[in-house]
């Protein structure tokens, strides 16, 4: 894909005919709570090379969502395209508990490498929450303790059992009769006597907590400077596990290889996922080796946690070839230098729109602009498609613009989309 290096608008309007139509499509075929289709959104994309999308109509687009956090490495990396199409022609299923696929080995192996836990056992998912799911029953098996402790503001996943953990009604309340009701919540960076009378006074025995190092659904909230450490220290003062939810903020987010390493926090568990697969579904959990011989008997011919796609062999493929991009590209390091440049600007642009937007936040590329009103966010997201920005709102109430680049975002390319969210903002301080 031959793509320019800034968004170009060609169709009348934004949507176009055409992503227009594959919505009418849509609409007669998937389920209505899946997709949110109006006649302002959203596009359908075709292509993307880079930070570039394009869509049904031949317009293109700056990706500043990184498409949910996932691609760090940017769309469709000339070299995890070329490892997955190498996959594909040698072996593309296998049989993951079976009879394993060699790329599934190099690919525990080399995430180890990473781990900040030393000597990791290794659990594959497909997703985020297959992670979460993995990491709850390890903690189950360890500790004999099903209680979990999470956060006001979670989000961990929308299967049954990350689902108990993720906080927001929107999510948990229609399924109220069918949930585990195992998990009990306090508020994001809580004092730690908060935090240790919540485990304490549990009816339920609690046996993990589990958190997001930076809140990401939320809004972006990062803790207080410490708070991760001090919770550690707490974990481990109580005797229960800390699982740390890393799927967001793993694999460079926040301008380190894990968000933990900022405060040299090592869990009991960490989930990770997105940036790992290069935008191949992949995901994993990770517990040391003692605790994992503790938690899983050896297997005996039939495995207590497993799936048919367990170990993909074309994810597995696609994240060695990501993790070989990020160390080769710096893309890591890039985030930490592109992600403090951005956010400084971002808090420029803020002190002129004082009237709209709230003081910015984030670390790495993994950053937020709050405002007011969430109409005001839904606004900047609509705008910025017309000029050719790719935006999603974050936080309960969608009150927040996140902005989660690829790492790859050009010089160029962040000058633009500054510009341009300057221009929008103004606009927006003009019409309300």
């Amino acid at each position: 894909m031959s793509v320019p290096e800034l968004p170009s608008i060609v169709s009348p309007t934004v949507p176009g005919s055409a992503s227009l139509e594959w919505a009418r499509r849509l609409q007669k075929s998937e389920s209505p709570d899946t997709t949110f289709l109006s006649n302002a959104f959203p596009v359908f994309w075709t292509r993307g090379r880079g930070s570039i999308v394009e869509d049904a109509d031949g317009n293109t687009f700056l990706d500043l969502t990184s498409s949910f956090g996932v691609l760090g490495v940017g769309h469709c990396h000339p070299k995890v395209v070329e490892a997955i199409a190498y996959q594909s022609g040698r072996l593309i299923h296998g049989m993951g508990d079976v009879h394993p696929s060699t790329v599934k080995v190099e690919l525990l192996e080399k995430i180890a490498e990473f781990s900040p836990i030393p000597d990791p056992r290794i659990i594959l998912g497909l997703n985020g929450s297959d992670a979460v799911e993995a990491a709850l029953k390890t903690a189950y098996l360890a500790t004999g303790r099903a209680g979990v402790l999470a956060f006001n503001g979670a989000y961990h996943g929308l299967s049954y059992g990350a689902l108990e953990p993720t906080e927001r009604n929107f999510f948990r309340g229609p399924f109220q009769d069918q949930r585990g009701k195992f998990a009990s919540h306090v508020p994001f960076g809580a004092a730690m006597e908060e935090v240790e009378s919540a485990v304490t006074s549990s009816t339920i025995p609690i046996g993990a907590v589990i958190v997001e190092p930076i809140q990401g659904r939320a809004g972006v909230i990062l803790p207080p400077v410490g708070w991760l450490r001090s919770l550690r220290d707490k974990c481990s003062e109580l005797n229960v596990l800390l699982i740390l939810d890393e799927i967001f903020t793993g694999w460079g987010r926040t301008g380190d290889w894990f968000a933990c390493i900022h405060e040299s926090v090592v869990p009991d568990l960490i989930c990770i996922g997105k940036g790992m697969g290069g935008g191949m579904p992949l995901s994993a959990c990770l517990g040391s080796s003692a605790l994992m011989e503790e938690a899983w008997q050896r297997s005996s011919g039939e495995a207590r946690h497993t799936y048919t796609f367990l170990g993909h062999p074309l994810s597995c493929a696609a994240a060695l070839a990501t993790i070989r991009v990020l160390q080769e590209e710096q893309l890591v390091e890039r985030s930490h230098i592109m992600g403090s440049r951005f956010l400084e600007s971002l808090n420029s642009l803020a002190a002129a729109y004082t009237n709209l937007v709230k003081v910015p936040r984030g670390r790495g590329m993994m950053l937020a602009l709050e405002f007011d009103r969430p109409e005001f966010v839904w606004s900047m997201v609509l705008s910025g498609l017309s000029k050719g920005i790719i935006l999603l709102p974050a936080g309960e109430s969608g009150e927040v613009l996140e902005i989660v680049p690829p790492f790859v975002l050009t010089e160029r390319q962040t000058e633009w989309s500054l510009n341009a969210i300057d221009e929008m903002l103004t606009a927006l301080s003009r019409s309300f």
